[in-house]
């Protein structure tokens, strides 16, 4: 039996990080004196990197200010999840069980492509015990912005599983497009931060329990 790979995004996916999110975009701002973006808005760039999501959120405030933005988020988002633990960005209802459930199964490897940080990636992954689950784990420190198909192109690598046995599980039209930019199946979340009409994906799901039987289906159909 192929070998087959799940790349996974974390916020908005996994975790439940929009608490999390707007506390540190509302201490970035206010240490900057300067208006926090509504979370509409924040939550709309969600999946992108912090330079690129800043730059969306703030287009009029100088880039070296924006940097600012970028250090303070960084430093207040950390800081938030070394005092509140796993309770900082708590997995969603079923994630656990889905993960455990696909990485039992010989054939499927799992990965993780993520705009967060490694600190905050690591984080993440300890804090849930989810360590061990993936064969490669990608971040926003080494690679372009979402939706730039880089971060999948090494998972593939990593995990030695071509386009045409690979899905993107993600929450948001940035997961969505990478996915297609990369040549890879995509299964939408409709629990995440985007809208689900904007998620132009193979397969849409709304549980995680749905989730095994949607990769046999969109992984059949591409093979």
């Amino acid at each position: 039996m192929s070998l087959r790979l799940v790349v996974f995004d974390l916020d908005g996916t996994l975790v439940d990080s929009q608490h999390a999110i707007m506390s540190a975009m509302l201490a970035a701002y206010e240490q900057f004196d300067l208006t926090t973006p509504t979370r509409g808005d924040v939550l709309g760039i969600v999946g992108l990197s912090l330079e690129h999501a800043f730059a969306r959120l703030s287009p009029d405030v100088p880039p070296l200010k924006r940097d600012g933005l970028v250090a303070a988020y960084k430093t207040a988002y950390a800081q938030a999840r070394q005092t509140q633990g796993a309770g900082h960005s708590p997995l969603y209802p079923g994630a656990l069980d889905a993960l455990r459930l696909l990485h039992a199964q010989p054939e499927t490897l799992l990965a993780i492509a993520t705009g967060k940080s490694q600190r905050g990636t690591t984080g993440v992954i300890e804090v849930h015990g989810l360590q061990g689950l993936f064969v490669s784990v990608q971040t926003a420190d080494t690679h372009p912005s979402k939706p730039h198909p880089s971060m999948i192109e090494h998972c593939l690598a990593d995990a030695g599983v071509d386009e045409a046995h690979t899905v993107m599980v993600g929450d948001t039209s940035f997961d969505m497009d990478m996915a297609h930019s990369a040549g890879i199946g995509a299964i939408g979340v409709d629990w995440g931060y985007h809208a689900a009409h904007m998620l132009r994906c193979d397969h849409l799901i709304s549980d995680f329990a749905d989730l095994p039987e949607a990769v046999d289906q969109v992984l059949k159909g591409r093979v």
